[in-house]
């Protein structure tokens, strides 16, 4: 069996706008690589129940564990719980943990816990809460699902709370090599290569510097000897063995 696989979903018109950058994708492929799971796919989506259900559906009966981010704030467009719950056929209400959550929160910065801000404490049945240290809102697990929020800060604290429980797999090692030459010259010995080494992954990255040619090569896997062999013949293409 090979290592457990994650895909990300990624939800918000201000993503699609180009209003705001996504950055959590790229932190989460950071961590779970060096947990062990494969980050496989990643999509963004608009908020639009129908389209972030389709995709929930889609992406989970995929892969081991989804992870979503956005959504789950107190305005009128934050509808990822509601889809969440709607995807997974369950009902949907402020519940009493994550009530008492906020309650408390809001008593601590002498803020008012509204109707708008309530709804932050809507969860679908059966889930379980995940923490928030940041601004105390919960994000929440269901089945192989992880909703978290879509604030960079939170999201990466989300993140560290959810992953100490899961499954990994074995370290996903990874070694680099400039090769000064073009990515075309190249590219029948690196597809020879990857037919020796089925197990490895290999990416090629063309750059320019300083008006020369080269490529960056990568290569990827969970057997460090593996990997070893084979930057001893990335090297010999590079030219540096």
């Amino acid at each position: 069996m090979g290592n457990p696989t994650a895909a990300m979903l990624v939800i918000g018109d201000e993503i699609l706008s180009g209003r705001t950058r996504d950055t959590n994708t790229n932190h989460l492929a950071t961590q779970l690589t060096g947990r062990g799971i494969r980050l496989c796919e990643a999509r963004v989506v608009a908020d639009d129940h129908a389209a972030i259900v389709a995709a929930l559906n889609a992406l989970r009966g995929a892969y081991d564990h989804v992870f979503t981010s956005g959504g789950i704030g107190p305005t009128h467009d934050d509808i990822t719980a509601d889809a969440v719950a709607a995807a997974f056929g369950v009902g949907i209400d402020v519940r009493e943990d994550a009530h008492e959550i906020l309650k408390a929160h809001y008593q601590r910065t002498g803020l008012e816990l509204n109707a708008m801000r309530l709804r932050m404490a809507r969860i679908p049945e059966g889930a379980t809460l995940i923490d928030n240290p940041i601004s105390a809102a919960p994000g929440f697990t269901l089945g192989n699902v992880h909703v978290m929020a879509g604030v960079p800060a939170i999201f990466e604290a989300m993140v560290a709370s959810v992953l100490p429980g899961l499954t990994g797999g074995d370290p996903l090692l990874s070694q680099m090599i400039d090769v000064p030459r073009g990515e075309g010259e190249i590219a029948q010995a690196l597809k020879d290569l990857a037919g020796k080494y089925p197990a490895l992954s290999f990416g090629s990255y063309p750059y320019q510097r300083n008006g020369a040619y080269g490529t960056q090569l990568v290569v990827r896997g969970t057997d460090a000897g593996l990997l070893a062999a084979a930057m001893v013949e990335l090297a010999a293409l590079a030219g540096t063995a």
